[in-house]
């Protein structure tokens, strides 16, 4: 299955596409559960990345303490992770990936981000670095089912307005390529991460990349 020729939305994924902000988000996954006694293996947080937070915590819970958290157990292990994520340094943007926006808009397409995040300050951050709005914007509040299902992508393709065939998806995680391709969406993947491409393409990937830069030069043909 070849790239669409006439490509009018791109949906971009945040973490680890646009963010260079999965080792923050490895770093509080593991610190925060360690707290309730799990040892989360720094791979999971790739393997899971896309999912909403509270999904990944109950995913945890019963995968490494054979049990469901309680609502208060929830709570309170995303609180620990959002407060040890502010406490991060500031993810910075991967190479080219303002770049590639800025190109995107240039030849009238439109720019989506879907997110399993619910962090406070999303919506500042993607205005203030790539100009989105709100209105395009789908994050993790704004679903009743994460990603790997394909309610997200759904939603951005329904604000989108647009056919499928006319929209592609990027993204750097198996979860989030699984959603879209359950979507229906043609789905690019940019392996920023720790995993090998073959979790990747094995999750449906269309095209895959090494890096932010590769990504960019194909588009810029």
């Amino acid at each position: 299955m070849s790239r669409p020729q006439t490509i009018k939305a791109v949906f971009f994924d945040m973490d680890g596409v646009l963010y260079d902000s999965m080792p923050n988000h490895e770093y509080t996954w593991i610190h925060s559960l360690k707290e309730y006694g799990i040892d989360f293996p720094a791979e999971e947080a790739y393997m899971n990345e896309g999912r909403t937070g509270f999904s990944t915590i109950r995913i945890a819970f019963e995968k490494y303490l054979d049990r469901m958290p309680s609502r208060e157990e929830e709570e309170a292990v995303y609180a620990l992770k959002t407060k040890l994520m502010a406490e991060r340094p500031k993810a910075p943007v991967l190479p080219m990936m303002q770049e590639l926006i800025d190109l995107l808009r240039q030849k009238g397409i439109q720019v989506f981000v879907v997110t399993g995040s619910r962090q406070p300050s999303l919506v500042e951050k993607l205005s203030s670095h790539f100009q989105v709005g709100a209105s395009n914007i789908i994050s993790g509040a704004d679903v009743k089912q994460g990603k790997p299902h394909p309610e997200p992508y759904l939603i951005a393709h329904e604000r989108s307005g647009l056919a499928k065939e006319n929209c592609v998806v990027v993204e750097n995680a198996p979860m989030g390529v699984e959603s879209a391709k359950a979507a229906g969406i043609y789905t690019i993947a940019v392996n920023t991460g720790k995993l090998t491409d073959k979790v990747l393409t094995d999750a449906g990937a269309n095209e895959l990349f090494a890096d932010t830069n590769a990504l960019f030069n194909s588009f810029n043909g």
